[in-house]
């Protein structure tokens, strides 16, 4: 049975319905269960509306401190939980505003003068996602030293590096853990050129077309942070690129914490035994008592996949919508705060994780014995010490590898005979060039692995990156 609409609905937009909306379209319009995360910046954004709507005057002072002071006690009501949220207000900019009036009367209905709720929404979100942004920043930063400590205290510990999970070429522990710190510097970097991307206010566009009111938008603008408002109303409306921009930060990092994830998963296995997983970050199994199992990194390697859906989420509400603005776009903060968040619990969990991870150098060490690791040092040695070209000096390292296998032993183990055997003109010195010693400080090409690098590396990342 439909229902004419309640006179006492607080709904402002009620006046040209004359039925109410049925149960399920009050469920679905509303967002209040999880948009009322926003309430501290919509309040921030609505006392810089109002001071301008009073500079302009457009209200008078008395009813500037009116509303101000009513917006400070619905924002210490909502900390204290007091707040009575209600589905059919929809939102919490209609929650403030509906509050607001109870508590100043008449005066709290002259605050949304110049502006409308797709404004209002757009403001309230950048100035939410400015902030956790530099919060995100600050993560990095710290996941970031995580990685640098650990790499000053394995300079020269030996490991294989890997190409298709194959043992390739040795490398330095340190090496491999900078490589990290340097995606997340990436991530840093893009973070802040979206921050300065996007730092436009959108106040003052009300619903598309801009306002007949005189109001002063380059002072909300400044009030809020912001570098300017923005010049195209109908854009700054239907704008969400600053949200996309935002979740594809979020992929981006959890791509390399999935990564990282990955190896912490692969090394703690018996196969690897690189590392000793810290029990505060392992859980065990409930019918195998031996188990420890790398559940931290599982969980980020799986959110990763969670973050990415989100991206895609928004892509396909955004792909096909006309201008200006329409309710679809409500549908952007879930996937939004879902992102955020698990981006901010991913990074500290990764950061805490590394901190106390033990590496197990021996194994490290062991595992550089195995694939033939020294192959191609034989290969340029050939190319340094007697001019071979490199595509020859492939073949016959090729070569040296075959007769290594059938000996079932490692191309370093062969004596100068078996060298011999295959190319006469391979000499004592080009032997000697095989150890993993020689290995890794030969490799001193800029951003190689040689431990003189690393030790720069180190103060560069350092210098760059965390600096406070």
């Amino acid at each position: 049975m439909k229902k004419k609409i309640n006179k006492k609905s607080k709904n402002f937009w009620r006046g040209r319905f004359i039925e109410s909306p049925s149960e399920t379209m009050v469920r679905i319009n509303s967002s209040i269960s999880f948009d009322k995360i926003l309430y501290e910046k919509d309040i921030i954004a609505s006392k810089a509306h109002a001071t301008m709507l009073c500079n302009q005057n457009i209200i008078t002072k008395e009813e500037l401190k009116k509303v101000l002071n009513g917006l400070t006690k619905i924002e210490k009501e909502i900390k204290q939980n007091k707040m009575q949220f209600n589905d059919e207000l929809e939102d919490i900019h209609t929650h403030v505003e509906a509050r607001l009036i109870e508590l100043i009367g008449a005066l709290g209905k002259k605050l949304h003068t110049a502006r409308s709720r797709n404004d209002q929404v757009a403001t309230d979100t950048k100035i939410w996602l400015r902030e956790q942004n530099k919060i995100i920043d600050k993560y990095l930063e710290n996941l970031q030293l995580s990685l640098i400590e650990k790499a000053e205290t394995n300079i020269f510990t030996y490991m294989p590096g890997f190409t298709h999970l194959q043992v390739a070429q040795p490398i330095t522990l340190a090496h491999h853990l900078l490589a990290y710190v340097n995606m997340f510097g990436r991530d840093r970097d893009n973070n802040k050129s979206l921050i300065e991307r996007h730092n436009y206010s959108p106040l003052g566009s009300a619903a598309l077309a801009g306002t007949s009111f005189n109001i002063n938008r380059d002072e909300t603008s400044n009030n809020l942070g912001f570098k300017s408002p923005m010049s195209n109303s109908i854009d700054a409306v239907s704008d969400r690129d600053f949200i996309l921009d935002s979740l594809n930060l979020c992929c981006s990092i959890s791509i390399h914490l999935s990564r990282l994830s990955e190896e912490i998963i692969l090394w703690s296995s018996p196969g690897f035994d690189f590392i000793n997983l810290p029990d505060t970050f392992s859980t065990g199994s409930s019918i195998m008592p031996q188990k420890k199992n790398p559940d931290a990194a599982e969980l980020i390697r799986g959110k990763s996949g969670r973050v990415i859906g989100n991206y895609v989420t928004l892509f396909n509400i955004m792909k096909a919508l006309p201008l200006a603005y329409s309710k679809d776009m409500q549908e952007d903060k879930e996937p939004l705060f879902d992102s955020i968040q698990t981006t901010k619990d991913t990074i500290n969990v990764m950061s805490e994780m590394i901190k106390e991870i033990k590496f197990n150098t021996d194994k490290m060490l062991k595992m550089c014995n195995k694939g033939h690791i020294n192959a191609t040092d034989v290969a340029d040695a050939l190319v340094a010490e007697l001019g071979v070209p490199f595509r020859d000096a492939h073949m016959i390292t090729g070569k040296l590898v075959a007769k290594a296998d059938k000996k079932k032993i490692q191309i370093h183990e062969l004596n100068i005979k078996d060298f011999k055997k295959v190319d006469k003109r391979i000499n004592n010195k080009i032997v000697d060039k095989i150890t993993l010693k020689a290995s890794v400080k030969n490799r001193d090409s800029y951003g190689g692995t040689n431990p003189e690098n690393i030790r720069k590396e180190i103060i560069f990342s350092k210098e760059k990156w965390c600096n406070d």
